[in-house]
């Protein structure tokens, strides 16, 4: 289907500029309003790993009332070989009519020997006004700084959620997730590695084959404790994540977790809502099916009051 009134490259063009924009989750916009009417936006990744590559999208709007021609992008990263730009000429644009918008992705690489830190990326822009869309003037420049931030290497992100303490005798979840926040992984495994005195119910591994950048992965297990526990002491638990990342790399990131395990009291709360009371438990809504160990006087208690309700309806 064609689209009247459009013209295709022009569409192309910005239709890469918003495909950048949408899947780079972490990018950074810079918009600079210039002579004569103009918008520059500049979208660049807040970070590149060390080796890898980055987009920088470029996106020219003239909103004056007067066409511009000659318009230009030139790029440099002084004092830093190891950073180059492609295309190294940068982007140049014949004339833009009023109303009129130019769109297109530069790339940046990055060798492996780079330093982390934040490098410049300086961009020189040129316009020329053309008076009553007939008389070019003098031509129109300035130059705009972008921060380009590099990291020495990919990693993961483990984010765990458990109880600041658990007590004996009963069940607790603990929730890992995971985060790549640099590149793709694949051959993802997650373990959870519990303490010996604490049991896990279902699996301690999971597997993923893909992980996708900023695209959160959560697990969670659901740890049962010991029947008896005479003092209050600390646990460890260990999150592995191994993975193979965007290179071919296999790669392990780890977390270390430390929980109190203590005696229980005489009145708990569970994390789905039951209570203990002393040596009895109460689930967590009222019914003869789900109470475990009640005393026989609160079951004939239950018993009574539920009889007395149906006698009412009645």
């Amino acid at each position: 289907m064609r689209l009247r009134g459009m013209n295709p490259l022009w569409f192309v063009s910005l239709l890469a500029v918003f495909l950048v924009l949408v899947l780079d989750a972490q990018a950074e916009t810079e918009t600079v309003g210039v002579e004569g009417g103009m918008e520059v936006e500049i979208t660049y990744p807040g970070e590149i790993v060390a080796g890898r590559e980055g987009v920088v999208s470029i996106l020219v709007k003239n909103n004056g009332w007067e066409d511009k021609q000659d318009i230009s992008f030139v790029f440099s990263l002084p004092d830093v070989p190891s950073i180059t730009v492609d295309p190294s000429e940068g982007i140049t644009i014949d004339r833009l009519a009023q109303g009129g918008s130019f769109g297109k992705n530069v790339m940046l690489h990055v060798a492996e020997d780079v330093r982390p830190g934040i490098y410049f990326l300086n961009t020189r822009y040129t316009h020329i006004i053309v008076a009553n869309n007939e008389t070019p003037q003098d031509p129109f420049i300035q130059d705009i700084a972008i921060p380009i931030t590099i990291k020495d290497e990919a990693g993961v992100t483990i984010i765990t959620s458990a109880p600041e303490s658990i007590f004996a005798n009963s069940q607790f979840p603990i929730d890992v997730e995971v985060i790549s926040e640099d590149i793709d992984i694949t051959d993802v495994r997650i373990r959870v590695v519990p303490p010996d005195d604490i049991e896990f119910l279902g699996e301690t591994l999971h597997v993923f084959s893909r992980i996708e950048r900023d695209a959160p992965v959560g697990i969670t297990a659901q740890m049962v404790t010991p029947a008896a526990v005479d003092t209050e002491y600390r646990i460890p638990f260990g999150i592995i994540v191994e993975y193979t990342d965007d290179i071919g790399t296999e790669r392990t990131d780890s977390q270390t977790v430390s929980l109190v395990l203590r005696p229980r009291t005489f009145m708990e709360l569970t994390g789905d809502g039951g209570i203990w009371v002393g040596d009895f438990f109460i689930a967590p809504y009222v019914s003869i099916g789900t109470i475990v160990g009640v005393p026989a006087g609160t079951i004939m208690t239950l018993l009574i009051r539920r009889r007395y309700a149906d006698k009412r309806r009645d």
